[in-house]
C-alpha cells in the first residue's frame, strides 16, 4: 500500500491526527520498502524506528494498531513502566517477542516482519531502582536493554528458537510532559531564515521538530534517542474531535451500540447535544479519549438493563446526558 492509500484506512478508525497520521504512514511503508529491497549483494539499508509524541488518550496505541491491521502484520504492545519494575528485564523482553511469535502463530519469519510498540517510554527517565521499589532495573538500564532489539539482533527465546530483530519495527510512545518547555529553549537555536526566497512553512517545520538532543535533555540516553529518528506528534483532543470520536470511526462506539440495540429489534436515537455534552465531561477529565467509553457506558447501563425485558420496545431516544432515557412503543420502565 502507499502512504496515501495507508492514511486513509487511518482516517476510517482515528479522528484527526493527519500530520501524524502522514509521518507515521512514510515511515512504515518505507520499512517494508526496506525489507522488500534488502538483499546481500546491495546496500545495507538501515532500519529507522519511530516514536510518537503526544498526551495521554490522542490515539497513539490506536494508530498502530490500526496500521497492523491494514498492514496485516502481527502486533504486540508493552509498557516500558513494567519493564522497569522486573528484576528480570531481560526476560520480560524475551516474553515480548514470544507474544510476537504468538500473534504470528508459531510463524517466525512472520513475527520479523511485525510491529512492536512501547508505551510509557517517557516515564523511563523518572524510574530508578532505588525510588522505593525495592527491585527493579533503573530506567537507563531498561533504554540499554531496549536498545539492543531495537537495532537488531538474534534474540534466544524458550525451546531453543530465536528471533531476529533487525526487521521488526518498534515504535515508542509517551507524553513527555514538560518536553515543549525544552522545545521553546532549543527552537531559539534551530534554523534561522536568511533571505525573502526561504520557505518559512519549512523552517518553522524544522524549528518545532522534536530532535534527538531535545529527548536527551528530557532523560533518554543518547543512544537510545538515536535509534528514534522519526518523531510523530499528537495533538491534543478538541471538544470537536471528541464528539467525531464518538460517532464517525467505522467502529464507533455509537455505532456499536446502535447494533447492540438492533440485535433487539431496537432504535438507538441520540441527540447530537448529548455527545457534546459528553464530549465536555471527557475534557474535564483530562484523558483523552480513554474516557469517552467509560461516560457513554454509564449512560447506556440503565437502557441495556431494561430493553432485554421489554419485546415490545422499538425506539430509545436520548436528548440530554441529563435526562431518562425515552422508551417509545411501552409504557416508561420507571
Amino acid at each position: 500500500m502507499t502512504p496515501s492509500q495507508i492514511v486513509k484506512f487511518l482516517d476510517q478508525h482515528v479522528i484527526g491526527q493527519d500530520e501524524a497520521k502522514r509521518q507515521l504512514a512514510v515511515a512504515v511503508y518505507t520499512h517494508y520498502k526496506k525489507i522488500e529491497l534488502a538483499a546481500p549483494d546491495r546496500v545495507e539499508i538501515v532500519k529507522s524506528n519511530v516514536l510518537l509524541v503526544g498526551p495521554t488518550g490522542t490515539g497513539k496505541t490506536l494508530l498502530c494498531e490500526t496500521l497492523s491491521r491494514v498492514l496485516e502484520v502481527p502486533f504486540v504492545t508493552a509498557n516500558a513502566t513494567s519493564l522497569a519494575q522486573s528484576e528480570y528485564v531481560n526476560e520480560e523482553i524475551e516474553a515480548i517477542l514470544q507474544r510476537l511469535i504468538d500473534k504470528a502463530e508459531g510463524d517466525i519469519g512472520r513475527a520479523q516482519r511485525g510491529i512492536v510498540f512501547i508505551d510509557e517510554i517517557d516515564k523511563l527517565k523518572a524510574i530508578s531502582s532505588q525510588s522505593g521499589q525495592g527491585r527493579g532495573t533503573s530506567g537507563e538500564g531498561v533504554q540499554h536493554a531496549l536498545l539492543k532489539i531495537m537495532e537488531g539482533v538474534p534474540v534466544k527465546i524458550k525451546d531453543s528458537h530465536y528471533i531476529d530483530t533487525t526487521q521488526v519495527l518498534f515504535i515508542c510512545g509517551g507524553a513527555f510532559v514538560g518536553l515543549e518547555d525544552i522545545l521553546a529553549k532549543t527552537r531559539s537555536f534551530g534554523f534561522i531564515s536568511t533571505s525573502e526566497d526561504d520557505n518559512q512553512k519549512l523552517l518553522d517545520r524544522l524549528n518545532a521538530r522534536v530532535k534527538p538532543t531535545d529527548l536527551f535533555e528530557y532523560g533518554l540516553i543518547q543512544e537510545f534517542a538515536g535509534r528514534l529518528p522519526i518523531v510523530a506528534s499528537l495533538k491534543p483532543l478538541s471538544r470537536e474531535m471528541m464528539v467525531r470520536i464518538m460517532t464517525e470511526p467505522t467502529n464507533s462506539i455509537y455505532s456499536q451500540y446502535c447494533q447492540i440495540l438492533q440485535n433487539n429489534g431496537v432504535e438507538l436515537i441520540i441527540e447530537p447535544l448529548v455527545f457534546e455534552q459528553i464530549a465536555d465531561l471527557a475534557m474535564e477529565y483530562r484523558v483523552g479519549a480513554r474516557s469517552l467509553r467509560g461516560i457513554f457506558e454509564e449512560m447506556l447501563t440503565p437502557v441495556i438493563y431494561l430493553v432485554p425485558d421489554h419485546p415490545e420496545v422499538r425506539q430509545v431516544k436520548i436528548a440530554s446526558l441529563f435526562e431518562n432515557a425515552r422508551f417509545i412503543g411501552t409504557r416508561s420502565p420507571g
